[in-house]
């Protein structure tokens, strides 16, 4: 079973938005009321974070420029309630928020692919990010050794093994 995951950090700039609306910024008050509704959102609870979103707009009398705003809130969590199943996803151990998958694309790949005057096909970006993934992994000396035995078993099938020395810090710094 696949289903996608609204990113956590989305939801919570929504929640904050909320707080403000009710509390100062910067306020332990406005903090407890993010803190509330974020816990009963990655405990599954969401149909009660919107009710609740739901019953402010219902029995407080709210300025227009506030019940706009929470209007907009309640209709975003209503259109994307079914992907902030938070509770499961923990629960699998898989990630809720985009920083591990955005710190990774920075590190693994803008640091290396979008220096000035770089150009890339897409076979040559893909082999480049592949040698920066084992590099960053630290398994360059492992990956290395294997790719050299199996090169020269495929270039020269049956004959004895030989030392190889190639300038592997070179090739290291190219990728």
């Amino acid at each position: 079973m696949a289903f996608f995951v609204l990113d956590i950090f989305h939801v919570m700039e929504r929640l904050w938005t909320a707080a403000h609306c009710f509390h100062k910024q910067g306020s332990s008050e406005a903090e407890q009321f993010v803190t509330n509704r974020l816990t009963k959102l990655l405990t599954g609870d969401v149909g009660r974070v919107i009710g609740g979103f739901k019953q402010m707009l219902s029995k407080k009398k709210l300025p227009s420029d506030i019940r706009y705003e929470l209007e907009k809130i309640i209709e975003y969590l209503n259109r994307n309630s079914e992907h902030m199943r938070y509770d499961i996803c923990l629960a699998l151990g898989y990630p809720i928020g985009s920083g591990v998958v955005e710190g990774a694309c920075s590190n693994l790949i803008n640091d290396r692919m979008e220096l000035t005057g770089m150009k890339w096909s897409l076979k040559g970006a893909e082999a480049m990010i592949r040698l920066r993934s084992v590099d960053i992994n630290g398994d360059w000396e492992d990956f290395w050794q294997f790719h050299r035995k199996a090169e020269r078993n495929r270039l020269y099938p049956g004959n004895p093994p030989i030392s190889l020395e190639l300038h592997d810090i070179e090739l290291k710094r190219a990728a």
